[in-house]
């Protein structure tokens, strides 16, 4: 018998302006866990409606230029779990922007496969042992972004954020 996921019940809301994406993620999540409430939205406009009329446990925004980041502010005004979404570009100043306003994890488009165990890990996880979480699963991923030793110029910040006591975030020292 499956075990019974933790999205089980849980509203969640997916934006993105690529249509694809968002199917894919529909599919991936209700496949996995019938259970959850799905909601889509492809423009600021239907995401800011959707997230004034609804209560979401998660919420995943797909980044959408300037207009990407009022949604964020508002999911996050709204005290949402907020994820986000992002294409292989990702900045590494954008990643420290929004550990600091409390996004809860990356999730990278490349990885939509992993998709429900990403989210099912971000439900698990407080806040700072997410990031950790997170780390450790997309080491490789971030290393290709911004070259293996990315953390290191910055550990106090990183540790800090992330709660980690040994210098410098390392898969292998979790």
């Amino acid at each position: 018998m499956m075990k019974e996921s933790i999205l089980t019940g849980k509203r969640i809301l997916a934006v993105d302006d690529e249509p694809d994406v968002l199917t894919v993620m529909e599919e991936e999540i209700l496949e996995a866990c019938p259970g959850c409430m799905f909601d889509k939205a492809a423009t600021y406009e239907e995401a800011a409606a959707r997230m004034g009329s609804w209560t979401y446990d998660l919420v995943i925004l797909g980044t959408m230029g300037l207009r990407g980041l009022d949604l964020l502010e508002l999911a996050l005004s709204r005290n949402f779990v907020v994820s986000i979404l992002t294409p292989q570009a990702l900045a590494e100043e954008a990643l420290k922007g929004s550990m600091g306003m409390r996004v809860r994890a990356y999730v990278p488009k490349e990885r939509l496969g992993e998709i429900v165990s990403l989210l099912e890990n971000i439900m698990r996880q407080e806040y700072f042992p997410q990031w950790k979480v997170l780390f450790g699963r997309l080491e490789g991923f971030f290393n290709v972004q911004w070259e293996a030793n990315w953390l290191r110029p910055e550990a106090k910040f990183w540790c800090r954020t992330c709660r980690c006591r040994h210098g410098f975030l390392r898969s292998n020292v979790y």
